[in-house]
């Protein structure tokens, strides 16, 4: 089912600023003029066309005691969708994305230790077959807004 222009509506307010509240979609649907029951049915229709991954807070992980990585892997073209899926399990794994490059599937990891982020992507090395995955730790981190006008 194609987006509607209450869909956008919904997809751009929810981006940022997302309401802390008992009853946040309710909120969201008296900014946007729409019933809260509406807002959750969009919500729960998009989210199950994988339109949105996930809705949930962005924190720095330094200052929550944890850390994060950007992880690259070498993956043959016939087993990327296979890679991706194992990789999105991972309750650590923030972002995965495919690029043009030899190295063509890049993730963020965020955990408690390096220990335990070293841990999983051995474990995703052992359950994909996958030997050529880069952990490439942050020396300087750099935060850019990210939002899309849909």
């Amino acid at each position: 089912m194609p987006l509607d222009d209450t869909d956008r509506m919904i997809l751009n307010r929810i981006q940022s600023k997302f309401p802390i509240a008992r009853r946040p979609y309710k909120k969201i649907g008296e900014d946007l003029g729409l019933p809260e029951d509406e807002v959750i049915e969009r919500i729960c229709r998009l989210k199950e066309q994988d339109i949105i991954r996930r809705i949930g807070g962005n924190f720095v992980p330094e200052k929550v005691g944890f850390i994060s990585t950007l992880c690259a892997a070498k993956v043959p073209e016939d087993r990327i969708d296979q890679f991706a899926e194992i990789v999105n399990r991972y309750p650590g794994v923030t972002h995965n994305y495919q690029r043009e490059n030899a190295y063509n599937i890049w993730f963020t990891f965020i955990a408690p230790s390096m220990a335990e982020i070293e841990e999983n992507l051995n474990q995703i090395s052992r359950e994909t077959g996958i030997k050529d995955i880069l952990n490439l730790p942050a020396t300087r981190v750099f935060k850019i807004k990210a939002k899309f006008t849909v």
